[in-house]
């Protein structure tokens, strides 16, 4: 995550550098964000049975060609093949099969009563090491740019240093324990093209419910993106960069606090109830913001729900990987990823026409709010008994025996 960190602040401002209009930066990212998804779909699915310790090493050589090949030309078509095949993520965010594996790995050598609060520290991590990495990015540019190098040869050294981070994840992969690895898996084996390309077997039915229920969840998230909401209130209420800026980070700071706070409260009422009722209500305070009649008002709205926005993410992840079969956690995790990863890519076609339409601007607000309330009572009807294993009552005592 610090490595992808740094390459959100320079890649859409390398490609410029390097000549490239808009048209073609656009189709660039568009065409990777789709390859990233392939791609981690083709290496997550087949972690279990390669190996997950191998897979992982697999992305990171990935990751350092990718990231050489970015630095060394500026053909189009070589930029394109690599940012695909190279899981540069266009964003700043997870991209590949690293989540995926790691997930997997994390749940098979943790007891089932700390997987939660393991989660939970582990995308407080990633939240910290991708801010970390957009400040180092930027200021080293800077600095490098001020002691004489070109903006080019600056952006050039970010992706040195993108492939240099990655020789360290391939590294730490490499030094894993064998306890991370998938167990020989149980049961009977299905067959055909689904089996195939998902690489699940006895979860397979649990894993493609959950996984259409994400999307449309990721969807629903996909028409208030931050980028949007920065727009929509420069346009409300024409507020400036500065005081956006403060918001935003006064807001994934939030997102990453809530996170920990899913850890008690998913002990004391469960995971999927954690899930559930905690996305409620903030979906009831992001549909306010638009409704609210100044900048400060908005504004407490959409704090009062990044307070409580993430805490279904750990809980998401840990239930996933409590309730699937214990061979087949890295497949579920790309599975359910992808599916999260392809919502979230076609609502932002539908929701920039809307924003920066006068009549609509309010629009996204209250179609993502609904959307997500739907999934919420959707997941709560289909999966709350399907309980996982710390949830599941104490077998009689002569049964223990």
């Amino acid at each position: 995550m610090l490595a992808y960190g740094i390459l959100g602040v320079v890649l859409v401002l390398y490609l410029a550098e390097r000549g490239f209009d808009e048209a073609r930066i656009g189709l660039l990212l568009t065409l990777t964000l789709l390859g990233d998804a392939a791609l981690s779909l083709a290496l997550s699915t087949r972690a279990d049975r390669w190996g997950r310790r191998r897979t992982l090493v697999a992305g990171a050589v990935l990751m350092g060609l990718g990231g050489t090949v970015m630095a060394l030309t500026g053909d189009f078509a070589l930029l394109l093949v690599a940012a695909t095949i190279g899981v540069i993520s266009p964003t700043g965010g997870e991209v590949g099969p690293f989540l995926a594996v790691e997930q997997a790995g994390v749940a098979q050598v943790v007891p089932d009563r700390d997987r939660t609060r393991i989660f939970a520290w582990y995308n407080v991590a990633g939240y910290a090491a991708t801010a970390v990495g957009a400040l180092i990015s930027g200021g080293l540019a800077e600095v490098l740019q001020g002691a004489g190098w070109t903006r080019l040869a600056s952006y050039q050294a970010m992706f040195g240093l993108y492939a240099a981070l990655a020789v360290a994840v391939g590294v730490l992969s490499a030094c894993a324990g064998r306890g991370v690895e998938a167990p020989a898996a149980a049961g009977r084996k299905s067959t055909g093209p689904v089996a195939a390309l998902t690489g699940l077997h006895d979860s397979r039915g649990l894993v493609l419910r959950l996984a259409g229920l994400f999307s449309l969840d990721a969807f629903a998230g996909g028409f208030i993106v931050q980028s949007f909401l920065v727009y929509w209130f420069h346009l409300r209420f024409g507020a400036g960069e500065a005081a956006l800026g403060g918001v935003f980070f006064g807001a994934n700071l939030l997102s990453g606090l809530s996170a920990l706070a899913a850890v008690p409260l998913a002990r004391r009422i469960g995971l999927v109830n954690t899930m559930v009722w905690t996305h409620l209500p903030s979906n009831v305070l992001l549909m306010l913001v638009p409704l609210m009649p100044s900048f400060a008002t908005a504004v407490a709205m959409l704090l009062l729900r990044h307070a409580i926005s993430q805490m279904d993410v750990p809980t998401r992840q840990s239930y996933v990987n409590a309730v699937v079969a214990p061979g087949e956690r890295a497949a579920a995790n790309g599975v359910t990823g992808t599916a999260r990863q392809l919502g979230a890519a076609l609502a932002p076609v539908v929701a920039g026409p809307l924003v920066g339409s006068a009549a609509f601007a309010a629009a996204p607000f209250f179609i993502s709010g609904g959307l997500k309330i739907a999934y919420d009572l959707l997941l709560w009807r289909s999966f709350r008994a399907v309980r996982p294993p710390e949830e599941r009552p104490a077998p009689p005592a002569d049964q223990r025996r």
